[in-house]
């Protein structure tokens, strides 16, 4: 038998930094999962309530899209998020057809919350990064976010 079949070809650096990522991408999950089991959320619902922060009141047809989930998997986390006080859904004002999901004052709380402890943890990740080096860093993100979008077949959402 060839010795050269039986081995496996030479690591590259950019097989290191694919490891790092995928490191970092668990830690991050880690992270995050253990702060919002802490608020009785799961990841998808605290993306619900983030995105309704940040977008304001929406269709959930819009938010399906925006979450690139099915309209049922939408009923689905509005329905807990509701059950929670954390959304309410009310008639669309002019489409009466549409549905209209809001944040609550809970959900607001929440999302405020979810703000806050994001803007602690990357002041505490990066306290002692220099400016520069977070430039550095995010264009090098940016790059490889890109690449990977391209590669899963994702519309550009940057």
């Amino acid at each position: 038998m060839n010795k050269l079949h039986n081995e496996s070809p030479p690591r590259s650096v950019a097989d290191d930094v694919l490891d790092q990522l995928f490191e970092l991408a668990g830690l991050l999950g880690e992270y995050m999962e253990r702060g919002l089991v802490d608020r009785g959320l799961t990841r998808a619902r605290a993306e619900v309530i983030w995105r309704l922060h940040q977008d304001g009141p929406v269709t959930q047809r819009t938010l399906s899209q925006a979450l690139q989930v099915t309209p049922r998997n939408v009923t689905g986390l509005l329905d807990a998020l509701e059950t929670g006080g954390f959304v309410a859904r009310r008639p669309h004002p002019s489409d009466r057809r549409a549905v209209l999901v809001t944040l609550t004052r809970h959900g607001s709380a929440a999302a405020a919350a979810l703000e806050a402890d994001h803007r602690r943890f990357a002041a505490e990740l990066f306290g002692t990064t220099s400016n520069a080096e977070l430039s550095r860093l995010s264009r090098s993100l940016r790059q490889v976010l890109d690449g990977l979008r391209e590669a899963a077949g994702y519309q550009d959402s940057g």
